[in-house]
């Protein structure tokens, strides 16, 4: 029972003996009255037809004079609607539905004399006979039109016919159709909203319905065998009957619409998606929707069975108050100066306008029956709740459910180009390109509100160095839902260094209508041709890696058809590619076989042209039509190019950290120096400085120095940590060509050894996958037991990776011995063919792939044979390869080194690890910045060349790498040359189709 009442503002018995429904109450102001006050229609099922004007008087709810028209008409009145259904005129007109029969009428008054001298006319401007019995209207400016109402009729065997005001239109069938429902328009989408008789809410597309095949009967229409065919454009389960439908949109409001089902109210967007749902304690009977005076949230009434109405505020209940009457239909009007009159009617007519009150109701509750406590059910009551909680906690996922892209308010749409700049936009960048300018692509980038408006958006845009944008920051302070918010942004490789990744993400913040602030965010590819070049092809390189297939090789100018340039109508069987300002990479394509060669002086340097190669290759060969391409690899693991990169890796780290622990020292010592003259100035006894202004000024060059060094030794870190990120996608790449891995083993190699080599942290990369490594020896690819009892070691930073570098040859090792990466809780997939012992073809079978060189050109050394891609008699088993020193950790325990300079110019024998850092006098132990060059760690172009005499100004003397012993490299031709001469010298090309290529394993 609610403690407050509905208080009446005016009442009407409307006739006797006459039943009314959802459809039999309209409130308008149908007679188009200059005061804005509404009327109130009602219709019944007896077809008698009422209009009132609501003016109550002191002691008295109904007067005769409130009476404005009534009308006996022929046929039971299905439903009431005010709209502008006169192409003439935009006046309202109101719309009366019959069974068979919609009608449309103007109602137009005459003053009198006295107040009683009123008096109205209802004037029939047209009216449409039906073919089928109808259920139900609807009505909206459909297509989109402006300043007009169009109507639909559903009727009992689910067609829908629509009226252009004065003209028939076209009627369609739905499809699945038993029995009809509610049905709304709405105007945002230009579609209607309908609950079919399976309980599901269905959209369906005005323009969908107007282009649809026009069909006879309805079982024509769901057996159409040409034409166009009526689809919904989405559905949502409601799960349950629907006994009205609204639908919100209101300027304040977010497009809406509300179900009100028999237990429950439910919200969707205008898209379908679930914007809330409130379960009901009670039985419905009616509800309507109105507009609210804060925005972003949905004001609704609901009418039940107890002689309720209930206020909503979207979920939260705001008020209830009690009727004398079951309503079964309700509106709210705008009735002399009182807005928000709360109209209801009931089925027996009673009419009642009312507002919220707060007359109390006398209310006692009955006392209730004593009764004892049975303890023993209460305990067994007990046991069977907490077994039932027990089994529940075990059932229930506690991990939350992650949001859909549906739900969130606004939308990103990234638009990349397929062509590049005409102008280049590229500014401040590092790497230098002599012959071409450095390349630039504009990117547009769209924000889209979904219904409401948002104000204070950010948009940040991300992308991997060396790769840069011009602008990566936006504000917007308004984000308008009719126009869309672009912006152009433009991308360029900035930095020096080899691109490992073209991907870049966009974010936007936002703070929703509740005030809580929402991140969005999507991400895009860039085009491989911003960062590579086509260029000559290289006859001769170091590092070579041949890839197998089960097709004849294709012409490589379609592979590649946007970065021919010199290579532009060859045979197509080379091609040179290089990435801007570095190494330059060879891809070569057999005649004779099915086999494909990548060639490189920088192993890292491939690794772009690689991944952008099998992706091309795979959707080329799709797009002609095989279905069964497979692509292998069949070499030697490049283990030791890998595990060089890891030891410069791991040299620089420690050498970072050496100079920091310098740095550190110097400032101290110069803080130390700073209060010691600050002692001796403010004594009043003048004393000598003891050379301590000497010394201040040594150690503030050294903290020059050393910072300088610091910089240049993060810049050399940077360029390495992208050659190893690269390596190590090389790596994985070639692991899942060799072991043919499934798309989940190579997820989880890729999550143990990770291709995304962290710059920034105190937590390394050597670290991190030395411990996920470490983790896939002891479950998954654990041989024994004792295998799994081995502790993992803590994550400290590494100072010698020979431990890490052990693992990664276990793991090796045991992809090739047929073990599977397969986590707990993972499913086992099949692999597309059996993993087999590889053996590959004699070398005098076919000679694609072995490196050697024709007369002219000398053999290459036994210590570069590894280097080489040749095809043996099937792979070795993997060793650890020679490892080599590194240096010892910081000791943090030495006693600080000298600080006190000698004089200026005075000579002073230095051994081999001390240089003097400044012209003018030696500083101690500062190590000056020079010395050895180590590979991915020089600062010069990408190529690989050092300085003078071999010298990289980016390290120090002091702390540079461990010295490596010089391989010997094939001379290189003084002149590149193109496909045509690589063709006569190249045993590559000379095959005679004997090609013992084993089977190739999928990719795909």
């Amino acid at each position: 029972m609610s403690l407050f009442k509905a208080r009446d503002w005016w009442a009407a018995s409307v006739g006797s003996d006459e039943v009314f429904d959802q459809g039999s109450l309209c409130v308008a102001n149908i007679d188009n009255n200059s005061t804005p006050y509404d009327k109130v229609i009602v219709g019944s099922f007896n077809g008698i037809l009422r209009i009132y004007q609501p003016r109550p008087a002191k002691g008295e709810n109904f007067k005769a004079e409130d009476v404005m028209l009534e009308v006996q008409m022929q046929f039971p009145i299905l439903q009431l609607a005010a709209g502008r259904f006169v192409s003439v005129s935009e006046a309202l007109h109101l719309a009366v539905l019959h069974p068979r029969k919609l009608a449309v009428y103007s109602v137009s008054g005459s003053t009198g004399a006295v107040e009683h001298g009123s008096q109205y006319q209802l004037k029939l401007i047209y009216e449409h006979n039906l073919q089928r019995t109808a259920y139900n209207l609807v009505i909206g400016p459909f297509g989109g039109v402006k300043g007009k109402d169009f109507m639909c009729v559903q009727s009992m065997d689910g067609t829908v016919s629509f009226f252009e005001q004065e003209s028939f239109a076209f009627s369609r069938f739905l499809p699945g159709f038993l029995l009809p429902g509610p049905l709304q328009y709405l105007q945002r989408t230009d579609s209607f909203v309908t609950v079919s008789s399976s309980w599901q809410v269905e959209s369906y597309k005005y323009q969908v319905l107007a282009v649809a095949t026009d069909a006879k009967t309805k079982e024509e229409s769901q057996n159409l065998k040409s034409g166009k065919r009526i689809n919904m454009d989405w559905s949502y389960n409601l799960g349950e009957p629907a006994l009205d439908l609204a639908v919100v949109s209101f300027p304040q409001t977010p497009p809406s619409i509300i179900v009100l089902g028999e237990r429950s109210i439910v919200c969707l967007k205008d898209t379908g998606a679930l914007r809330f749902m409130k379960k009901l304690e009670y039985n419905p009977s009616c509800f309507f929707a109105y507009t609210a005076l804060t925005d972003g949230v949905i004001n609704y009434m609901v009418g039940t069975h107890t002689g309720q109405v209930m206020v909503y505020q979207d979920i939260a209940l705001k008020w209830a108050a009690k009727l004398e009457y079951i309503p079964v239909s309700i509106r709210v009007g705008f009735f002399q100066d009182l807005k928000g009159v709360i109209t209801t009617i009931d089925d027996q007519g009673h009419l009642v306008c009312s507002y919220l009150g707060t007359d109390p109701s006398i209310f006692v509750a009955p006392s209730t029956d004593a009764r004892e406590i049975n303890y023993d059910d209460q305990d067994a009551e007990m046991k069977n709740l907490n077994r039932m909680i027990k089994e529940q906690m075990h059932k229930t996922d506690m991990l939350p459910t992650p949001k859909t892209g549906q739900d969130e308010v606004l939308e990103i749409q990234v638009s990349v180009p397929n062509s590049l700049d005409s102008t280049s936009v590229a500014t401040e960048t590092e790497v230098q390109d002599d012959e071409d300018p450095i390349p630039s692509i504009t990117v547009r980038i769209s924000l889209k509100s979904k219904g409401t408006s948002l104000q204070d958006v950010h948009l940040l845009i991300s992308c991997p160095y060396p790769l840069a944008a011009n602008q990566s920051n936006f504000s917007f302070p308004f984000v308008d839902p009719a126009t869309p918010t672009q912006v152009l942004v433009s991308f360029f490789m900035r930095g020096n260094s080899l691109p490992s990744n073209l991907n870049f993400t966009v974010s936007a913040t936002y703070l929703n209508q509740k005030g809580s602030p929402r991140v969005v965010q999507t991400s895009s590819r860039l085009p491989v041709k911003l960062v590579v070049k086509a260029c000559a092809p290289v006859k001769t390189a170091t590092h070579k890696i041949t890839v197998d297939s089960n097709k004849n090789a294709v012409n490589l100018n379609d592979i590649f058809p946007d970065l021919l340039g010199p290579n532009a109508g060859g045979a197509g069987n080379a091609i040179g590619l290089q990435i801007i300002g570095g190494p330059k990479v060879t891809i070569l394509a057999s005649k004779t076989s099915q086999r494909y060669r990548l060639q490189c002086d920088v192993f890292e340097g491939m690794w772009l042209v690689l991944k952008e190669f099998l992706e091309r290759v795979c959707i080329y060969q799709r797009n002609v039509g095989v279905k069964d391409f497979e692509v292998s690899y069949t070499g030697q693991l490049p283990l030791q190019e890998y595990f060089e990169l890891i030891d410069t890796h791991v040299e620089l780290r420690l050498n970072g950290e050496r100079y920091k622990s310098l740095l550190d020292q110097r400032a101290k010592q110069f803080r130390a120096i700073q209060r010691r003259l600050l002692t001796r100035f403010k004594d009043k006894t003048p004393a000598p400085l003891a050379n301590l202004d000497t010394l201040l000024d040594g150690t503030y060059r050294q903290i020059l120095k050393l910072a300088d060094g610091l910089e240049e030794g993060r810049k050399a870190l940077v360029r390495c940590s992208l050659g190893l990120s690269c390596a190590t996608s090389i790596l994985n790449t070639m692991l899942r060509l060799m072991y043919n891995l499934t798309d989940s083993e190579f997820k989880v190699l890729e999550n143990g050894l990770s291709p995304h080599v962290q710059i920034d942290g105190e937590q390394g990369w050597e670290e991190s996958v030395d411990a996920s490594v470490s983790q896939l020896l002891r479950t998954c690819l654990a041989k024994s037991a004792k295998d799994q009892a081995v502790n993992p070691s803590p994550l400290t930073m590494t100072t010698d990776p020979t431990k890490l570098k052990k693992h990664i040859a276990q793991l090796c090792e045991r992809l090739a011995k047929g073990a599977r990466l397969v986590v707990d809780g993972q499913k086992l997939e099949e692999r597309s063919s059996p993993t087999k012992t590889r053996k590959m073809a004699p070398q005098s079978s076919s000679r694609d792939f072995f490196d050697q060189e024709t007369a002219s050109t000398p053999s290459r050394p036994e210590s570069s044979k590894h280097r080489t891609d040749t095809n043996q008699n099937g792979p070795e088993p993997i060793r650890m390869p020679e490892s080599k020193p590194v240096p010892s950790p910081i000791d943090t325990h030495q006693p600080p080194p000298p600080t006190v300079p000698p004089p200026y110019g005075s000579e002073e024998p230095t051994s081999p690890s001390e240089s003097v850092s400044s012209p003018r006098s030696s500083l101690g132990d500062l190590p000056p910045l020079g010395g050895p060059g180590v590979r991915g760690s020089a600062l010069p172009p990408l190529g690989g060349h050092m300085g003078e005499g071999g010298a990289n100004p980016a390290l120090p003397a002091m702390i540079k790498p461990t010295k490596k012993k010089k391989k010997k490299k094939t001379p290189r031709s003084p002149k590149e040359t193109d496909s045509a001469s690589l063709e006569g010298d190249d045993p590559f090309f000379n095959d005679g189709g004997k090609s013992g290529s084993p089977e190739p394993l999928s990719v795909m």
